[in-house]
């Protein structure tokens, strides 16, 4: 009888014990995402103003028809389209060069280009200001005065602005995605190189035929972030205009307008809404991508 009560009590701790180490991750994510998630789609609804909480039904969602959101989707659009450009196939060239048996200091450069994910964001922000600053003796002035140009006002017109902020982001982010090609990159089979050198395949068609093409789940996942990244920019944007925000809204975001709407001008309501639409669009083009890349529709 002893014996079959231990028994009870052994199966029944086996059977508890993976409910209690999935509890945490369970737990945060009702807490910390799908608690929040539901209270953003309930003060879509509303009007929260301080002191202030109406049901205004799809009022909030009327309001999107505005310039300066239309203006903040451009925006993202654009730089979501720029950084991918930049920030795919410039770390996976870099990774492969780093990679490489002939070059010199690997630890060096690594280091160097990994160096601004470290660095803070506050001291990062004056020093950017100051590079793109309109004065004559700003250091991007400066440089294309060299070239034989004129000085510009970078963040005061829309297309230059623009340059900054993806200039930004590349010294950003550039290291951390060297880092995801460098690892996947150590992991393909050295054999394959070698069989290639035997039928005499030269170093580009070795890239297109071999790397390119066993690099594509990680390729995948760092499109995905990209993308991500894209939508949710905010802070290059605001260490370059400050809480005061761009002239003209040339630096404006959907971040920087949730931010802008929701806890400068207190309507959380409003705010609540631009995240949904947000939250709605980086999914759907999430999704496309991930479709367009092969990994949905693919039967076994």
């Amino acid at each position: 009888m002893q014996q079959r009560k231990t028994r009870l009590k052994i199966g029944n701790s086996q059977q508890i014990a993976p409910y209690i180490f999935v509890a945490p991750f369970i737990l945060s994510f009702l807490i910390f995402f799908s608690y929040p998630l539901f209270q953003a789609v309930l003060m879509s609804f509303q009007s929260v103003l301080p002191d202030q909480v109406t049901f205004v039904g799809l009022d909030n969602f009327k309001r999107l028809n505005n310039e300066s959101f239309y203006k903040a989707l451009y925006n993202n659009f654009k730089y979501t389209v720029f950084t991918v450009i930049v920030l795919i196939p410039l770390p996976l060239v870099l990774a492969v060069f780093l990679n490489s048996k002939l070059m010199r200091l690997k630890n060096l450069f690594r280091s160097a280009l990994f160096l601004p994910a470290l660095t803070s964001i506050a001291v990062a922000g004056i020093i950017f200001k100051l590079v793109f600053s309109e004065l004559d003796g700003a250091l991007m002035n400066t440089f294309i005065q060299w070239l034989g140009f004129d000085s510009q006002k970078w963040l005061y017109h829309s297309g230059l602005s623009m340059f900054a902020l993806v200039v930004i982001a590349t010294w950003r982010w550039i290291g951390i995605n060297i880092l995801y090609f460098l690892s996947a990159l150590q992991n393909i089979p050295k054999e394959l190189y070698e069989a290639a050198d035997i039928d005499g395949a030269g170093l580009f068609s070795k890239f297109y035929k071999i790397t390119v093409p066993l690099l594509k789940p990680i390729t995948i996942y760092v499109l995905t972030i990209t993308i991500y990244g894209g939508f949710a920019m905010f802070t290059e944007s605001y260490m370059l205009w400050g809480s005061r925000g761009s002239p003209q809204d040339i630096g404006l975001t959907m971040v920087g307008y949730i931010y802008q709407q929701g806890f400068q001008y207190f309507d959380l309501g409003f705010g609540s809404t631009i995240g949904l639409v947000l939250l709605v669009i980086t999914l759907g083009v999430s999704m496309i991508q991930l479709k367009f890349m092969g990994l949905f529709g693919k039967e076994d």
